[in-house]
């Protein structure tokens, strides 16, 4: 059994560390590391770390491909990929530098993002068709169980990648997790995905109001799903859309529920060396945990142990 995890927008991540840094000055540091991310990319990382089987899709192009997957080998990814190269033209979609600069003596985690590159004419079609594959693996191949999308898609992919890929996985019974935003989301909801994660700042953005417990309820029973709204390093907000807390596998605190399907989980807030990657591993801890058989609630737990355990590392994506 694995998991297949999806990210239509991979990225080469450059962390840099400093005491501080000044502005308008030349700031140096010996101390800097280089990475594959994106999310999808830090979601695997973690599954793998937990001891799962997990194979991750996205799209490569450009020179610096071979050394993505070069990294990918190094922290033991499986990575499936379509390249993104225009087979008439030959131009091919670089993939994406993004910047973490970590400052040691604020504290504070500062994420610089490189919007990527419009997808070669073809890799649409080309992914869709490397997803039906992976889709339909057949023993003794590691027959995916679960489906996991995350992030933003690069610029040049339609509005119809992702829902298709939701679609197609939910027709084969796979448990589906969405820790996307926009328009992506919205038009995911009909297929019914059993949980969506986004933080609060992207549910907020994709629905246009803040969220309360009978808003988060209503829209949990309206799409037959669960809602885990994370925000850094404050409270957990959690519903569901089945008719009690208990059909859904929710194991409610009375000190901090409000109702069968909805409770909220307090994070113990921990000194944080890097915060890239904490709702990734918060992501893979959850899927983990839900499919090694615990209830809601205490994968909601394992999410936050993962996540805290990423916040303690330089390196984003990973929990050792």
């Amino acid at each position: 059994m694995a998991f297949l995890t999806v990210c239509l927008n991979p990225t080469l991540q450059k962390t840099l560390c400093f005491p501080s840094v000044i502005p308008g000055a030349v700031n140096r540091t010996a101390t800097h590391r280089l990475d594959a991310s994106g999310k999808g990319i830090n979601v695997t990382r973690v599954l793998t770390q937990l001891g799962k089987k997990a194979m991750h899709l996205t799209q490569l192009g450009g020179e610096t491909m071979p050394l993505f997957l070069s990294l990918c080998e190094q922290d033991g990814l499986s990575v499936e990929w379509v390249e993104s190269k225009c087979l008439t033209s030959g131009q091919a979609s670089q993939i994406r530098f993004c910047y973490t600069v970590l400052t040691e003596n604020d504290g504070y985690t500062t994420e610089l993002v490189e919007e990527s590159r419009p997808v070669a004419a073809g890799t649409e079609q080309r992914l869709l068709e490397k997803f039906d594959v992976l889709l339909n693996l057949e023993k003794p191949h590691p027959i995916p169980h679960s489906l996991i999308i995350s992030g933003t898609k690069a610029a040049g992919f339609s509005d119809n990648v992702i829902p298709i890929m939701v679609r197609k996985a939910k027709e084969k019974g796979l448990r589906i997790i969405l820790d996307i935003k926009g328009k992506d989301l919205l038009e995911c909801l009909k297929y019914e995905p059993d949980i969506i994660k986004p933080n609060l700042d992207e549910f907020t953005e994709t629905f246009k109001t803040s969220p309360n417990k009978e808003m988060l309820i209503d829209l949990a029973r309206k799409h037959k799903c669960r809602i885990v709204l994370t925000d850094g390093s404050r409270k957990i907000l959690a519903a569901c859309g089945a008719a009690s807390g208990a059909a859904s596998g929710v194991s409610v605190h009375p000190a901090n529920a409000d109702s069968e399907n909805y409770f909220e989980v307090t994070v113990n807030p921990v000194k944080a060396v890097n915060t890239t990657g904490c709702g990734d591993a918060f992501t893979a801890g959850l899927a983990a945990a839900l499919q090694d058989g615990s209830s809601f609630h205490e994968a909601i737990n394992e999410g936050i142990r993962c996540g805290t355990l990423n916040a303690g590392l330089v390196k984003p994506g990973v929990i050792c």
